[in-house]
């Protein structure tokens, strides 16, 4: 059973709604008419937060704001940062320009929804930043450069999936709502599907799935893969296979302890264990082994019946891959592992 939470969790903003914020405020004291604190923005689904600001600063031809990022109770890498949006004057017709100041990565693969060579400054904080600009003017043309900065991001970034995804140098900027809602799991999802689709784009022919870092270092040991061949796939077999069904990679190597891909076998798409269990009377018919029903944990399942059953389950964890992956153009291969990383049970590709 799903453990509730003891208190209602507190969301909070987006980097790209902090950054927009700042860019609003900047942009109405390069005007002239003074730093907006505090200041707020619309976002897209309606929602008009306010937020302080935290530093400003201006000189000639340019103004800047800086907000503190507030992720609510969303165990986010960037809360507390400070986010710093710089907007200039640019050049008559330019229109927006986008640039990657101290902490914010540039883009260095192809797959992502931005070109080579572009500031890590997804597309709806663009447009939340040009609305949040807009705001201020006076229907005159937003003739800006606009320079994104996040404190210390990137040491920040080696806690995120950015290298793999070959954004360098930095974080991105990030937000499709503007709100960060606690412990969700869509933007792991998300980076999931940017993970497949730099690897699709870059040509990959094989990618490594794998439920943490242990399964991960004994599949690219394996293999000799590097991390950029890696996707970063947790608990989440479901976000992987359903999206692969319709961007194929030729080969995907499913790595994990035998907890977890025990759930897989039983057709379980999120293997976290809140929301999954193992079903140890299903576990019991998958192998003739006496006393199996009663073991507490699947390691201890696998204690008690050894290698018969870590094959069972590498085989069900296959099938129901492939199940999910519904027809798609994708050989699978699973390698179940014990917690030090010893290898119980491997089938390969079908």
């Amino acid at each position: 059973m799903t453990r509730k939470p003891d208190k209602i969790l507190r969301r909070g903003w987006t980097t790209g709604a902090c950054a927009a914020a700042a860019a609003k405020a900047a942009c109405s004291a390069l005007l002239g008419e003074g730093f907006i604190n505090p200041v707020s923005i619309l976002l897209p689904k309606g929602e008009k937060p306010s937020f302080p600001l935290e530093i400003t600063s201006q000189g000639d031809g340019w103004a800047e704001a800086g907000i503190i990022k507030d992720a609510g109770d969303d165990p986010d890498v960037t809360h507390g940062a400070l986010i710093l949006t710089k907007v200039s004057r640019g050049k008559v017709g330019q229109g927006l320009r986008f640039h990657a100041g101290t902490g914010v990565g540039t883009v260095t693969k192809p797959g992502l929804p931005l070109d080579v060579g572009e500031p890590a400054i997804n597309p709806v904080p663009r447009l939340m930043i040009d609305q949040a600009i807009a705001d201020v003017l006076d229907g005159s043309e937003p003739d800006f450069d606009v320079t994104i900065s996040i404190s210390n991001g990137e040491a920040l970034a080696l806690k995120t999936w950015n290298v793999r995804l070959g954004i360098v140098g930095g974080l991105s900027v990030l937000g499709t709502t503007g709100i960060v809602r606690p412990f969700s799991c869509s933007s792991w999802i998300a980076s999931i599907h940017r993970g497949i689709d730099v690897a699709v784009a870059t040509g990959r022919q094989h990618v490594i799935a794998a439920t943490g870092a242990t399964s991960e270092a004994v599949a690219r040991g394996i293999y000799g893969m590097g991390e950029e061949d890696c996707l970063d796939m947790g608990d989440f077999a479901g976000g992987v296979l359903k999206y692969l069904r319709k961007h194929p990679i030729a080969k995907l190597t499913i790595c994990g302890g035998i907890g977890k891909m025990t759930k897989l076998a039983q057709g379980a798409s999120d293997l976290h264990s809140g929301r999954s269990q193992v079903n140890f009377a299903a576990l019991a018919k998958m192998v003739d082994c006496d006393g199996l029903a009663e073991a507490n944990t699947a390691l201890e399942a696998y204690q008690i019946c050894g290698a018969p059953l870590a094959a069972a389950v590498a085989r069900g964890a296959q099938q129901n891959a492939l199940r999910m992956l519904d027809g798609a153009q994708v050989a699978v291969e699973v390698i179940v592992i014990d917690r030090g990383g010893k290898v119980l049970s491997r089938v390969d590709f079908t």
